[in-house]
């Protein structure tokens, strides 16, 4: 099991600055190699492709749970087989630990592949 995984999220304010690019680098290493650092590091996304509706809903609502629990929501663009989900602290503009927390999380859905 991921380190990340047994934390739990922290309340975020703003004024607090978004982690350093190398610090984003240095966490995404700890997350499953799918899930990718945007240009400007201040956001983490990972594509995740299913069967069917039915399991990209569940795998949506098994993620609003993990969201609720921890308190910090991604962003998910949902169509019938497949569902994107973006991950950043809105807060301060970038990226916490908490949005690799939650990849994480999101990761201990779905079987290692």
């Amino acid at each position: 099991m991921n380190s990340l995984s047994t934390k739990s999220c922290q309340p975020c304010e703003g004024g607090i600055p978004p982690l350093e690019p190398e610090k984003a680098q240095e966490l995404l290493k700890q997350v499953n190699p799918n899930w990718k650092l945007n240009d400007t590091s201040s956001e983490i996304s990972r594509s995740f492709d299913f069967k069917n509706y039915y399991q990209t809903m569940a795998f949506v609502n098994a993620i609003a749970w993990i969201a609720n629990q921890e308190g910090h929501h991604p962003d998910m663009e949902v169509s019938y087989n497949r569902c994107l989900v973006r991950f950043s602290t809105h807060a301060m503009n970038g990226l916490s630990e908490n949005d690799f927390i939650c990849a994480a999380k999101v990761d201990g859905l779905l079987p290692a592949s």
